[in-house]
């Protein structure tokens, strides 16, 4: 059949408020030009993330009900190790609230100032704790990636020659671990092939490095390694899940991605030593090992959602409802990286708005824009999440590309809201000549995106 439906059906609905043009204007003025500062009730269409945003599943509620909240060793905590043990192969396996926590945990432990953490290419948050410890955050990701309409089936790999020569550079002494990223969230969801991740765990232990992978969207990755990787076509996703994480040292994870859980993370390791270390310092800000920061439902929902996440027929609806949304905007001439990615469709905000220049941020005027139109909410993902102010000649260094992030929260929207987000960056495009860049008026130290004020030029 050529007609993808939701594999699923709706049990319970939440409303959903319409807005006016006349209204989103006072509303975008009060948030100083930041979506993050809407209130969820003044949005329409919410596509700012897909971290926590999703549906839970029946079986997800059914294990909310049977949620252990002892303090310690709670029944619910052995069926999350279980299920994350069964998943990743990894013997030390501690929950977290959310991804960034067990970021904040690893990254406070292995690095210092003057380090280098190579990474395919970092997200925000992990930007932030890498940057936080005065270690630089290096992307390293195939040239490829910074072209959006060049054609690539793994668009997210990293650099393999530009980590040999960081390594060659830098000095192993230097390097406290290697990351990738799976899906490469800053490079448009785009997937790593199982030789990419292969080959750097190959680098990895020639140089006694540690390799860890953030895994936030690791059965999406899977599901692209099985399309479009030879040798995999006729293997399981959990299979395939399961050689990724074999190559691994360790792990950072979010399960608001593909945990499919509102809240939730964990940190897994192999290292006995290092395990001790993180369970310490978990203690100290997250809580006891056994709940790190969570309720007793939150970790059943997590060890059910991780592995409905891996079911073969919610992943082909889920990376192709989203490669729909990125054909639609394609044939009506909307710039997009190609191909689409699995958890978000990235509009090429420099395309589409070729007369704002960097420094007044085209994708934040973008967001500003869809936000008017049609009452979506989106996130620039440019320079105003990375770029920066350099210290010795306070000047901005803007980022590689500006981008327009719509990130499909998982089991949430059917295909008409997605027809209307469609109709509505159409609209938008059609009248692109006429969008206004902006100036920031306050930037917070880091992460300044969350924060950051704007006004319209």
């Amino acid at each position: 059949m050529k007609t993808i439906i939701e594999p699923f059906r709706i049990k319970s609905v939440e409303p959903i408020r319409m807005s006016s043009k006349k209204s989103r204007e006072f509303y975008l003025e009060a948030a100083h030009h930041n979506l993050f500062f809407l209130q969820a009730s003044d949005v329409i269409i919410d596509l700012l993330t897909d971290s926590g945003t999703g549906a839970m599943s029946s079986e997800q509620w059914a294990g909310v009900m049977r949620g252990d909240e002892s303090y310690a060793g709670s029944v619910s905590f052995q069926r999350f190790e279980n299920s994350v043990r069964k998943i990743t192969g990894f013997e030390f396996i501690m929950p977290t609230h959310q991804g960034r926590a067990a970021e904040r945990v690893l990254f406070s432990i292995l690095c210092k100032k003057g380090d280098v953490v190579p990474n395919n290419t970092h997200f925000d948050t992990t930007r932030a704790n890498i940057e936080f410890q005065g270690t630089e955050a290096r992307d390293l990701v195939i040239k490829e990636a910074y072209h959006p309409e060049a054609f690539h089936p793994f668009k997210g790999n990293m650099d393999l020659e530009a980590l040999k020569q960081t390594i060659s550079d830098i000095g192993v002494d230097r390097i406290p671990l290697i990351m990738v990223t799976i899906t490469n969230n800053s490079g448009g969801g785009q997937p790593v092939s199982m030789e990419n991740i292969r080959e750097i765990s190959k680098i990895a232990r020639k140089h006694k490095i540690p390799f860890y992978i953030d895994a936030c969207r690791f059965a999406e990755n899977a599901y692209f390694i099985k399309m479009r990787e030879d040798g995999y076509r006729r293997k399981s996703i959990k299979s395939i899940v399961n050689e990724m994480f074999s190559y691994a040292d360790g792990c950072t994870m979010s399960a608001k991605k593909d945990g499919i859980a509102n809240i939730g993370g964990f940190l897994c390791t192999n290292d006995e030593k290092l395990a001790q270390q993180e369970k310490n310092l978990l203690i100290l800000t997250e809580g006891f090992p056994t709940y790190g920061g969570l309720a007793g439902r939150d970790l059943e929902a997590v060890a059910i959602g991780l592995n409905e996440a891996m079911n073969e027929d919610y992943l082909e609806y889920r990376i192709k409802s989203t490669k729909y949304l990125g054909d639609y905007l394609s044939q009506n001439d909307v710039p997009i990286i190609k191909p689409p990615g699995g958890h978000a469709i990235y509009i090429d905000a420099k395309a589409f708005l070729p007369h704002i220049p960097q420094e007044q941020y085209p994708g934040q005027a973008l967001v500003c824009e869809l936000y008017l139109e049609g009452g979506i909410r989106s996130v620039e993902i440019g320079s105003v999440m990375f770029g920066k102010t350099d210290p010795k000649t306070n000047k901005e260094v803007f980022a590689p590309m500006e981008l327009v992030r719509l990130a499909i929260p998982r089991r949430t929207y059917t295909q008409s809201h997605i027809d209307y987000v469609i109709e509505s960056i159409v609209n938008v495009y059609k009248k692109r000549d006429k969008i206004k860049g902006l100036k920031m008026t306050y930037q917070p130290e880091y992460l300044r995106h969350f924060t950051a004020h704007f006004k319209s030029l």
